[in-house]
């Protein structure tokens, strides 16, 4: 492992400062479960690793705001699962969370991490796709909110500008009744990153979205009515083939649990709309 500074400001405003300074050559230390691994691999060579823990102004709180829930730069999986908000609200994003890892990575890797690694099979992702997500970004010239649908640039590539940092994330609530399901496909069971991962969204007025992730070069979302949404994700899809899968398959199993996933969503609809098992009840 290559030696490299360590640093942990105490303000938001120190904080930019660094990032100004060092841009490409630093990382930020939240959970640590994306980095570590980085570094002890020889994959991440950083300068100086930032700390963010001693930051109130990046802290662990979810809170309600401007009719959305509004989850901090720190909040990590397990806090995001057991809220009962994020349960009632965005359930599919819950089953998602769930994935990430190993119940010790979920007490320690954060959602903000999880989106700003990047990774075309990022597992929360697809669901905060469907559900609407806003990323507020803060750097040295202000602040900026980002839908997520423009966040991903690629493999390891977002917006952020050099100096800038995910300040937390924005879930709308929704406007309508709706249903929604996630699912994905691992090579095995336990803890794998996922072949083929993807969210559905169902709503009471008939629009259907679908975001996909692990079959392009960054996860996307598609909009569509119910009747021809598979088709056009399929036709969005541009898989390759790695070590966890070829093409075809993904494609295949992109077709297999995008069917399911909109039959559960629509279950999810229902029970929503007559008030028998609900997502709240989860």
């Amino acid at each position: 492992m290559r030696t490299f500074e360590y640093a942990r400001p105490g303000t938001l405003e120190e904080l930019l400062a660094l990032l100004h300074a060092h841009g490409p050559e630093a990382k930020l230390l939240a959970g640590g479960t994306d980095l570590v691994v980085g570094l002890r691999s020889g994959y991440s060579l950083p300068r100086v690793v930032i700390d963010l823990k001693k930051i109130k102004d990046l802290g662990p709180e979810i809170v309600e705001r401007d009719s959305s829930l509004r989850i901090g730069a720190r909040t990590v999986m397990a806090d995001l699962m057991e809220d009962r908000r994020v349960r009632s609200h965005f359930p599919a994003l819950v089953d998602a969370a769930g994935v990430v890892g190993s119940v010790q990575i979920r007490n320690r890797a954060t959602l903000a991490g999880n989106i700003c690694n990047a990774s075309p099979a990022a597992d929360t992702a697809p669901a905060l796709l469907v559900y609407g997500a806003r990323v507020n970004l803060v750097g040295l010239n202000g602040r900026r909110a980002v839908p997520l649908t423009e966040f991903f640039l690629g493999p390891g590539r977002t917006v952020l500008n050099r100096g800038e940092i995910v300040e937390s994330i924005d879930l709308p609530f929704a406007s309508e009744p709706s249903g929604a399901a996630f699912g994905r496909a691992t090579r095995r069971r336990g803890v794998d990153v996922a072949t083929v991962n993807l969210c559905c969204l169902v709503k009471a007025s008939g629009e259907t979205l679908l975001a996909s992730g692990a079959v392009g070069p960054r996860p996307f979302l598609v909009r569509a009515a119910r009747e021809t949404i598979l088709e056009e994700v399929l036709a969005r899809a541009s898989p390759i083939s790695d070590i966890r899968s070829g093409r075809d398959y993904r494609l295949a199993m992109l077709a297999v649990l995008a069917r399911r996933c909109l039959a559960s969503a629509a279950r999810e609809l229902q029970s929503a709309l007559t008030g028998v098992g609900t997502p709240c009840n989860r």
